[in-house]
Formats: structure tokens, C-alpha cells, sequence
């Protein structure tokens, strides 16, 4: 990521993973092809701050692959890649971990 990008409290940025063609190698538009709900974290942030004020660190790191909620996040396009930018709570996985 040449751009830095530093998510705040308990976010974190993924790497979206790339889509896919169909098996019989049919490319579908952009439109029409659902956006993978599995990614690589690229970034994460100190952690949430509790009822007591304690910092809680991210049970995630750099480098996890998860499984997360489809609409989760907000979307960020930097270098030509997208990342998307997503709260912990919103990862279902951690995938081959």
C-alpha cells in the first residue's frame, strides 16, 4: 500500500480479494458479479476503548485472512486496489488460522 492509511479505535482496512470468472470461464460485468466477502487485513488500529477506559487491543492482525458481512464497511480506492475500511464486529472469521 503505498498510501498509508492508519483506521482509528477498532477498525481496520482489508484488501478486498480479487472476483472471480465463472467455471465455464464466462467473465461477468462488474455490475452483475457480487463483491467477495473475503479479504486480507492490511491494517489495523490500537483498539476500543472500554466502559473503564482501558484500551482493548483487536483480536486481528496484519496479514489474517477473514471471512466478513456482505454491505459491512466503507469502501477506499487507493493505487487501483480496493480496500475496504470495517469495524472488527463486522468480522465473522479468521480463516485457515
Amino acid at each position: 500500500m503505498t498510501k498509508k492509511i492508519k483506521p482509528l479505535g477498532n477498525r481496520i482496512v482489508v484488501k478486498r480479494q480479487e472476483a472471480k470468472t465463472t467455471k465455464g470461464g464466462i467473465l461477468l460485468p462488474e455490475t452483475a458479479q457480487e463483491k467477495p466477502r473475503q479479504g486480507t487485513v492490511v491494517a489495523v488500529g490500537p483498539g476500543k476503548i472500554d466502559d473503564k477506559g482501558k484500551s482493548v487491543p483487536l483480536d486481528l492482525k496484519v496479514g489474517d485472512e477473514i471471512l466478513f458481512s456482505s454491505y459491512s464497511g466503507t469502501e477506499y480506492k487507493a493505487d487501483d486496489v480496493d480496500y475496504l475500511i470495517l469495524s472488527e464486529e463486522d468480522v465473522l472469521a479468521v480463516l485457515g488460522g
